[in-house]
């Protein structure tokens, strides 16, 4: 049973006032507080983090999936505008090895320096000229019924609010979307919810021994559980290089309760159980790695992602959801703000399965509707970007990678824009404006 503690009552400081708050630092919200900004908007970026980047630095991703789309057999980039130039930016720094074949060669992805990202990410907002509020902890909302007024952030400076006109959550769990009581689902740990992993990376590599080790893990790992080992936190691994062929990174844990329901990252208790579970897995997996494959005999683990990566949790019920049929079929909208090529990528119990679009020469990619930004109901100048927008389960099992969360990002920054210029809401965001100003900025919205 639980009980409780009558705090007493206080005056909580207001810290200051922007038209634009985006909670939330990972690709879509800096990608929405560089748009906000560069529209001339005043904008605070909000992140509990002392850096940016999302699951993609203090996960220890260090990979963008979903900037590139399979057309027609042709690899093209199709996450551009700000995106593009962060991608520049890290490039500058030597933070950039060139894009790899991944999943049976049919996509697409670019591994990239973990610090390269962090310090190109921090240029790439404050040049915008975003201000950026690191170590806050945001823990609740001011709202009423129609509009959000603030978000109520901890740190070491102690309990403030951040008021706003229009508030973009970009949180990833939907934090903002629960305390407004917006309209939102969360995902079932117990049957469809994507299962947390743990990254880790590996130093003092022999890339000319290993060579595409990649392709022959997953067949060692199967052999090795057949012949009696017990079985892996999941089937297979990914392990690729990173910049150089010294350093290679690994995505091979899964993380779950003891009931084999998925960690649900809205639970602190099962975060921190997970934690430390997903740190003995990369030692599990590393330790039969350095045994059985060739060029790894001297390596070691030079760095295991400081925080789980979380998939998914909570999600926006908005004015569409995107299913897992739009990804498939390669849907296309009249009010598309981006597009999104990656396959769904579903990380089921102890497994990872991989759904490619329909037919045998898809078009490749998927558009993004502005509509998956916009809630259904709640606050008029609140909007939704990255693996907390309105997708369905499938759905989101593609459209939560790094590519796809730019182009939100971008979208929702611009829109705010829009929102704010036109004194109404963000559902009466004119579109058809919204895409000329997101194409002027380098956005690619579809081929023809």
């Amino acid at each position: 049973m639980n009980t409780y503690v009558a705090e007493p009552a206080r005056q909580t400081p207001v810290l200051g006032e922007w038209e634009v708050v985006v909670l939330g630092g990972g690709p879509s919200g800096l990608a929405a507080a560089t748009a906000a900004a560069r529209a001339g908007r005043s904008t605070l970026l909000v992140e509990k983090s002392g850096y940016l980047g999302g699951a993609g630095t203090g996960g220890g991703l260090s990979t963008f999936c979903g900037m590139y789309s399979n057309i027609h057999g042709e690899h093209v980039l199709t996450v551009r505008g700000h995106a593009t130039e962060l991608l520049e930016r890290i490039d500058r720094l030597g933070g950039l090895r060139a894009p790899h074949l991944s999943f049976s060669d049919r996509i697409q992805a670019q591994a990239y320096d973990i610090p390269a990202y962090r310090s190109a990410a921090d240029d790439h907002v404050l040049a915008a000229g975003a201000q950026l509020l690191y170590h806050a902890f945001a823990v609740g909302a001011v709202a009423g019924e129609d509009t959000v007024d603030g978000v109520v952030v901890e740190s070491k400076s102690g309990r403030g609010i951040l008021r706003g006109q229009v508030f973009i959550d970009c949180s990833g769990d939907g934090d903002l979307l629960a305390w407004t009581g917006t309209s939102h689902e969360k995902a079932d740990p117990h049957g469809e919810m994507l299962f947390p992993s743990t990254m880790f990376r590996i130093n003092a590599v022999d890339g000319e021994r290993a060579g595409p080790a990649w392709k022959i893990l997953p067949r060692m790992m199967d052999e090795a559980v057949a012949a009696g080992r017990p079985r892996f936190p999941r089937r297979g691994a990914i392990v690729r290089p990173q910049r150089d062929d010294i350093e290679w990174r690994a995505n091979a844990t899964q993380l779950r309760n003891d009931d084999g329901s998925a960690l649900d990252g809205t639970d602190v208790w099962q975060l921190t159980a997970g934690e430390v579970q997903g740190r003995a897995q990369a030692q599990e997996v590393f330790g039969f790695i350095r045994e059985h494959v060739p060029g790894f005999e001297r390596a070691y683990i030079v760095d295991i992602g400081p925080e789980i990566g979380i998939r998914e949790t909570r999600r926006l019920l908005g004015k569409y959801l995107l299913t897992e049929d739009d990804v498939r079929s390669c849907a296309r909208f009249e009010d598309a703000i981006g597009v999104n090529g990656w396959p769904v990528e579903a990380h089921v119990d102890g497994d990872l399965d991989i759904r490619w679009p329909y037919g045998e020469d898809p078009l490749g990619y998927n558009q993004l509707p502005y509509r998956m930004l916009v809630p259904a109901s709640g606050p008029g100048n609140l909007l939704v970007a990255g693996r907390c927008a309105s997708m369905t389960h499938g759905g989101q099992s593609a459209a939560r990678v790094a590519g796809p969360c730019f182009a939100m990002g971008q979208a929702a920054g611009t829109a705010a824009h829009l929102a704010l210029k036109a004194h109404g809401t963000v559902a009466d965001v004119d579109t058809a404006q919204l895409r000329k100003e997101l194409e002027s900025e380098g956005a690619w919205l579809t081929s023809h």
